[in-house]
């Protein structure tokens, strides 16, 4: 098994320095990442094509784009981020001060998947430099030209003992895990996810996870066809549906079946022409593994296996105890099921594994607090697919099956932050009320003691 703990080590010498902690050096590191990116991107994208044979439009749009969103955010919004924030205190505490500090964990690893293999690294990267950790990257090697194109990236632009990538299969990925980290934040799938917070647990490491699951989008009968068609396939088309939050299938309602399958055919038409194998903007599975589990699912999908080709395919009328209603899709294949009944709906997914994100297509407000109210996901989007994750300003993660924490934005932030809470006492009042014996009979002191801790 391979050693990294002198690597690790170099990093903990570099973090117990205190040269990350001060403002400027991590507005510093992020403008050198936001300018890396820039001087790197024509390599990005074409390893991004290489890997996921992603156009230039999607693969900007869906990962150099987001990153360099977060890290602009990160930049302007640093300084109050790091502001410590004052609280109040118990009469029994004063006189003194409360507040509570933001501070880097230490040193973080971040293991990324294969599907979004930029963004899905470097925006919790963006969030682990802000908080000013010393990080170790592990991309994944089912994208091994993306993941080449990064190490060129992070080597270019940060030293080794602050910022560094680790390249390898999947027993790199072992062997780190076998290391003590202070944070640990891992996309990938539910299975995987389950290993990395085993290993965590042997060094009581927290663990950001970022899974995954079978994100349903509800159709009601009052959601206008044609725009709900195109925004179903557009987020779950993109990079040819292997997209964690893609939904993985459709419930509609069934007066609304036949017109929505219509309507989803002519938005696949739309944006990828009558042969999909030739448009440009369509995306190729990551590999034979992965081509040949989706062609399990569904034979008769049109496929070409030495393109790793899957046409974007409808399934109609697909049983709930079919093998493709179990297990996460990732991949352009669309089972579509009808309900006669919203509230059966409902119920079929409360039996399911908390998703990822939940989609609902409907014009009444009354039915978009009722789904909220009546399902778990780890985010819910109404009336369009995916956009719910693009936003700074929300967090995003996932609810048990689909993971657990969140980030973008400040979340990010937090996510690789202990929030340290100091008290500040006067040494020049030193009320002796607290001090043994007791000044109050039990009685009394039930009395008083709600006052003094300012319930």
């Amino acid at each position: 098994m391979m050693e990294y703990a002198p690597l690790i080590a170099r990093q903990r010498a570099c973090f117990a320095s205190g040269l990350t902690r001060p403002l400027a050096f991590r507005r510093q590191q992020l403008q050198k990442l936001h300018d890396a990116v820039i001087h790197f991107e024509a390599e990005l994208l074409a390893a991004l094509h290489a890997d996921l044979r992603k156009s230039a439009n999607e693969a900007y749009m869906t990962e150099i784009g987001l990153v360099m969103s977060e890290v602009r955010h990160a930049l302007k919004r640093l300084p109050a981020w790091m502001k410590p924030q004052r609280r109040g205190l118990p009469l029994l505490a004063k006189p003194g001060k409360g507040r509570v500090v933001p501070e880097p964990l230490g040193v973080a690893l971040i293991v990324g998947p294969w599907n979004y293999p930029f963004q899905l690294l470097f925006s919790p990267l963006v969030g682990a430099i802000a908080a000013g950790n010393c990080v170790v990257v592990k991309p994944s090697e089912l994208a091994p030209h993306t993941a080449a194109a990064v190490a060129k990236l992070i080597s270019a632009t940060f030293p080794t003992e602050y910022v560094t990538v680790v390249e390898g299969e999947r027993e790199t990925a072992e062997a780190l895990l076998h290391e003590k980290f202070d944070a640990i934040f891992f996309t990938g799938s539910s299975a995987v996810g389950r290993v990395v917070m085993t290993a965590a647990a042997q060094h009581l490491t927290p663990v950001t996870l970022e899974l995954g699951g079978k994100c349903p989008a509800i159709v009601c009968g009052d959601a206008p066809i044609d725009v709900t068609a195109r925004r179903i396939a557009w987020g779950k088309f993109m990079n040819a549906g292997q997209t964690c939050v893609a939904p993985d299938f459709v419930m509609v309602d069934r007066r609304i079946r036949g017109p929505l399958i219509e309507g989803l055919q002519r938005a696949i038409r739309e944006f990828y022409g009558d042969d999909p194998q030739k448009s440009p903007d369509y995306g190729r599975i990551v590999n034979r593994r992965h081509f040949d589990r989706l062609i399990g699912y569904a034979p008769s999908a049109k496929h070409d296996a030495d393109d790793l080709y899957i046409a974007p395919t409808i399934l109609a009328d697909v049983s709930p105890t079919a093998p493709i209603m179990q297990d996460e899709i990732f991949g352009p294949i669309l089972p579509v099921v009808a309900f006669d009944n919203l509230d059966d709906a409902i119920m079929q997914l409360r039996d399911r594994p908390t998703p990822l994100a939940l989609y609902l297509f409907a014009k009444d407000c009354a039915i978009h607090e009722k789904i909220i109210a009546g399902t778990r996901s780890g985010g819910v989007c109404i009336n369009d697919t995916v956009t719910h994750m693009i936003g700074k300003q929300l967090p995003f993660g996932g609810l048990g099956e689909s993971g657990m924490g969140t980030y973008h934005g400040k979340a990010s932030f937090d996510c690789f932050t202990h929030s340290r809470s100091v008290v500040t006492r006067s040494l020049m009042i030193d009320p002796k009320l607290r001090y043994p014996p007791p000044r109050f009979s039990l009685e009394k002191l039930k009395r008083s003691y709600r006052f003094l801790l300012g319930d």
